[in-house]
């Protein structure tokens, strides 16, 4: 009683307020939210919030107005969303009358009995919407579960949000010490947020990690304060994967053996049925048929008939925003994963975590994201010189990056003077084209690898098609970007799957293509079942075969392509681009090594992981089915070793809420 008495005396003293938070896209500020409560006589709060910010140039703003009773309780929200040059949807509201709720969200309405104790909320933002949750919860109980008021995408009603104190942080404001209180929350979006609010129940700031792409809030008073806070969510991150850890433990250690799966080992040899392979020491020891593989004493046996061994999987294009990507990764047969442009403290921490402190996830590879300053940068690392270039380049070497990703406004001088660094330092270059250049100029300045098919497809198309035309694969123009590429030796990230998912028209079940979204958590399934534009099913049908004929064409002209996802849906989302590449000619072999072998030698890293030989890294997966005939059957994922470790898929995929 005393507890909540306490809330309810919190909560009074905060109704009449206003603020801000600026926003920032990892770690760059692009944004504010400004939001007020009033309250009216008999005591009833009204908040309005106005969101804005520019994404990389396209503007986004959010409108929040939630009523609510005097101790936080919402009555209804009306969230309305806008982005420049985008069609207006039908937005979100709760409405809540007597025991009922009615639920809009986009084209979907529910009716919901109300429980005792809930909130209604949409995702991270506007984060004020956050703040008078974190007052709700105060003021009730600090309930150990809260559910939410969301109306149904597809098969399964959301998760409830489970807020967690995380202890105290001090941070120095105007040179004095201030004491917060740290929370984590869950199920709001994928994965866990942190939050700080001052001890009488204010939200200061709220990192929210596994969303897509990381974003912060801090309220304009405590920007000062960010750097530490951000550094204490780093810390509290590691924290949460640790907890991660002993959910999904390894369930071998050591020295094994995985007898009597059908052996492919990556190298293009035909698979080996009833195949012996023998780890030890994180390594691959002996594999082989059987019958000529000694099983050297002492050494657990793993019985595997019926199953399909093959090299771990690699993702190469991931934006790895929260631990919880780790055991989604790995349960999918992802043993290594490039992050293609994050933040560079927690990015070294995660990589750090995993390879020297053995957390979990897959090995980690960086691509150190760079572009130039201003409010349309993508990223808080930046290059406006030469000089500047280089600098960042010798940052990201010292701190075990591999590669460099440039991106979209970097000016020619500078974009040389990264490429010939990253070259000189041994680093190889990726990323985006910039728009000072296109593809052929952007390789010819020293871009080893590009991602996403757009830029390479651009140069396929004559110029009488006009921009978005349709390609011919068989034009002169396609003939001359093939040819150029090849020569080059130039590696394509093609993320079809993210533009599939991306671009799907709503006419369009996502599950019908991607599987993977009904056993997904409601924030994944409900994100990706609504996403999408205003294309008919027949104008998707039609982009998607363009695009696997592009890919296809690249690939029978000998170019490497590597299989990224985005932010796609984790895990499952690798799947669905090695299904796409057998559409575009590939045979399943052969898009099993795009993932595996081609990718390693990408990266160089082709002598030590890639294929099932002994020497290498132990890095595999085991599957109930055969994907060299049925590549689809990649996604009966049963067991994954991971730097000679041992794990169940299921459990992995069980402790960040997919279902299986």
């Amino acid at each position: 009683m005393r507890t909540k008495t306490l809330g309810l005396l919190i909560a009074a003293t905060l109704h009449a307020q206003s603020g801000n938070f600026k926003i920032h896209m990892i770690l760059h500020e692009i944004g504010e939210e400004h939001y007020e409560i009033a309250t009216d006589p008999a005591g009833a709060l009204t908040l309005n919030s106005t969101f804005e910010y520019s994404d990389r140039g396209t503007k986004r703003s959010t409108t929040a107005v939630l009523k609510m009773r005097g101790d936080y309780t919402p009555l209804a929200l009306d969230l309305k969303t806008a982005a420049s040059g985008a069609v207006p949807g039908a937005g979100r509201s709760v409405v809540i009358t007597n025991s009922t709720a009615s639920v809009q969200e986009d084209q979907n309405q529910h009716s919901i009995g109300v429980p005792a104790k809930y909130f209604t909320i949409y995702g991270p933002s506007p984060f004020a919407v956050q703040m008078a949750m974190m007052r709700y919860w105060i003021a009730h109980g600090k309930p150990a579960e809260l559910p939410v008021l969301r109306a149904n995408s597809g098969q399964h009603r959301p998760d409830p949000i489970r807020i967690e104190f995380a202890g105290r942080d001090s941070v120095t404001l105007s040179g004095k010490p201030v004491t917060l209180d740290c929370y984590t929350v869950a199920n709001l979006m994928f994965g866990r947020e942190v939050l700080w609010t001052t001890l009488d129940g204010q939200l200061v700031a709220a990192m929210t990690f596994a969303g897509g792409l990381p974003m912060e809030a801090v309220r304009s008073d405590y920007q000062p304060a960010f750097p530490q806070l951000y550094s204490s969510g780093v810390l509290q991150e590691m924290g949460d994967l640790t907890t991660l850890g002993k959910q999904a433990p390894a369930e071998r250690l050591g020295d094994f053996a995985i007898v009597g799966a059908t052996l492919v080992d990556g190298t293009g040899a035909p698979p080996v049925p009833d195949s012996a392979v023998v780890v030890r020491n994180g390594r691959i020891f002996a594999a082989g048929p059987r019958g000529k593989v000694a099983i050297p004493p002492g050494v657990t046996p793993i019985k595997a008939p019926g199953k399909t061994l093959l090299p771990g999987l690699w993702e190469m294009h991931t934006h790895y925003s929260g631990v919880e990507f780790g055991p989604a990764l790995l349960a999918a047969g992802i043993t290594t994963a490039r992050d293609c442009g994050g933040e560079f403290e927690y990015l070294v921490a995660q990589r750090d975590a995993i390879e020297k402190r053995r957390a979990l996830g897959p090995r980690l590879l960086l691509a150190g994201l760079v572009d130039a300053g201003g409010l349309k940068a993508f990223g808080h690392v930046t290059a406006e010189t030469p000089d500047e270039g280089r600098a960042v380049v010798q940052k990201y070497h010292d701190a075990g990056f591999q590669q460099i990703k440039l991106y979209t406004f970097l000016t020619p001088d500078v974009i040389a003077a990264i490429t010939a660094e990253a070259h000189r330092l041994g680093m190889t270059v990726t990323g985006h084209v910039p728009q000072a250049l296109n593809a052929f100029q952007g390789v010819e300045a020293g871009m080893d690898q590009i991602n996403h098919l757009n830029y390479v497809s651009n140069m396929m198309r004559e110029p009488s098609a006009g921009r978005g035309g349709a390609i011919d694969v068989n034009s002169d123009a396609s003939r001359k970007a093939i040819a150029f590429f090849k020569e080059h030796g130039t590696v394509v990230d093609p993320t079809a799957g993210w533009g599939e998912m991306a671009g799907h028209s709503k006419e369009v079940d996502a599950a019908t293509f991607e599987p993977g979204v009904e056993l997904a958590p409601f924030t994944l399934e409900s994100k990706f079942r609504t996403m999408g534009g205003t294309t008919t099913a027949e104008q998707m049908k039609s982009r998607m075969a363009q695009t696997v004929a592009v890919i296809g064409a690249l690939f029978k002209a000998g170019i490497p392509i590597v299989p990224g996802t985005d932010t796609g849906l984790v895990g499952y989302g690798l799947h669905r681009e090695l299904e796409l590449y057998v559409q575009a000619g590939m045979t399943p072999m052969e898009a099993i090594q795009s993932a595996t072998i081609v990718s390693a030698r990408a990266m160089k890293l082709d002598k030590e992981s890639g294929t099932i030989e002994p020497g290498k890294r132990a890095d595999m997966i085991l599957l109930d089915g055969d994907p060299v005939a049925n590549i689809s059957d990649l996604r009966k994922v049963s067991k994954v070793v991971a730097n000679g470790r041992l794990f169940d898929s299921r459990r992995l995929w069980e402790s960040v809420g997919f279902r299986r």
